[in-house]
């Protein structure tokens, strides 16, 4: 596939992985991109799994058409990315490899090499000349992990963005939802903790013209761009995406469940839009993702063990270690003799910013009864007002 005249993609598409990074669901597999730079001198951008080196390696012979490449970028050391690194440089003894200086120590730890002789250091707006094209080095620490560069190419006006911008899912799958729903998923899972290094990245790539965004997941970015940057810029700023209200809850038998979904008519009554949750059913990835992508938060549990359900817990969790802050948070709990779960919920969500709790809580004792009805429908107004 051309992205430019000049750049190839010779990426893979991954239908055998179920979880990525050993633990986010993904139906529809995942892309591993890798990119091709054709001028006076050669540049190959990242590699792929080690699983697919063959099929990339015959797909970069293709596209080489007889010449032989004199760098591989390698932009994050993740080994969905540089697993096919020792192949490469193997395949073509004259090639050099360009990184940071901290992913070639990663290099070593890895896959016991580090290319002494064959190595180019690159930081911070240091760049390498292909012939017309020159790639421009920017520093990304912590977008994912502290090894990152971004290369931006002058010529073609292309952010080559390693794992920022990216998304669930491989390319010959067809994503009626969009390229949001996945990439936000993608980012609140992976990104999303830190969401002050991505400002950074995107206060460079605002000094930039950038016409074209590759990144090592998911579909190249063209056209208006306006519509990825801006969603970046509210992900990583903490912001509020749509306006609506996430229902996320825990039931044992079933009496907590009833609340929740009783809430969710109430607040749908009023207008509000809902989206809700079985945290011990459904994808708790998606549940962080809507966490994040709404302005309110409405947490439902049972008492267990005098604290929290565990499932409601690890939920807690995963928002508090990705810096959730900027939200409204409404508690219900369930208890049959000594309801502990609102306290022990604001107590782990205690350290997160600017985050404001309702006035009303709900308390069930067993069951639904006309108390704690009263109740969700005072929240409701509260909520919803």
């Amino acid at each position: 596939m051309d992205i430019t005249k000049d750049i190839r993609y010779i990426g893979v598409n991954d239908h055998q992985v179920d979880l990525f990074e050993g633990q986010y669901k993904v139906p529809n597999g995942m892309a591993y991109n890798s990119y091709l730079i054709l001028d006076e001198k050669i540049a190959v951008m990242d590699t792929v799994d080690e699983r697919f080196t063959h099929a990339w390696i015959e797909k970069l012979t293709v596209a080489l058409g007889g010449r032989q490449p004199d760098y591989l970028v390698v932009q994050h050391m993740e080994p969905d990315h540089s697993g096919s690194i020792v192949c490469f440089m193997h395949t073509y003894p004259k090639a050099q490899v360009v990184a940071s200086a901290k992913a070639f120590t990663m290099m070593e730890n890895f896959y016991g090499e580090g290319y002494g002789d064959r190595r180019i250091v690159v930081g911070e707006k240091d760049t390498l000349s292909l012939g017309k094209h020159t790639l421009t080095f920017l520093t990304a620490p912590m977008v994912h992990w502290p090894e990152v560069v971004v290369t931006y190419d002058d010529a073609d006006k292309v952010l080559f963005s390693a794992d920022g911008f990216g998304k669930f899912g491989a390319l010959d799958v067809e994503d009626p939802e969009g390229w949001a729903c996945e990439a936000r998923r993608y980012y609140f899972g992976i990104v999303g903790k830190y969401g002050m290094q991505v400002q950074a990245l995107l206060k460079k790539a605002a000094n930039l013209d950038i016409a074209v965004i590759c990144p090592t997941h998911g579909p190249v970015l063209q056209g208006d761009l306006s519509y990825y940057l801006n969603l970046y810029n509210v992900w990583s700023s903490y912001g509020v995406e749509s306006e609506g209200i996430f229902i996320a809850y825990t039931s044992v038998y079933g009496h907590t469940k009833a609340a929740a979904e009783l809430l969710a008519e109430k607040l749908t009554a009023r207008g509000c839009h809902v989206s809700i949750a079985d945290l011990a059913r459904d994808d708790m990835a998606e549940a962080v993702e809507d966490a994040f992508r709404y302005g309110t938060l409405v947490l439902a549990s049972t008492t267990y063990n005098a604290e929290v359900f565990p499932a409601m817990r690890e939920f807690i969790h995963h928002l508090t270690e990705r810096g959730y802050r900027n939200r409204k948070v409404a508690l219900i709990e369930n208890g049959s003799w000594a309801p502990m779960a609102a306290k022990t919920m604001k107590g782990l969500l205690e350290g997160c910013k600017d985050v404001a709790f309702a006035e009303t809580s709900v308390r069930i004792l067993s069951a639904l009864n006309e108390s704690s009805e009263a109740q969700l429908e005072a929240l409701a107004d509260e909520l919803c007002s």
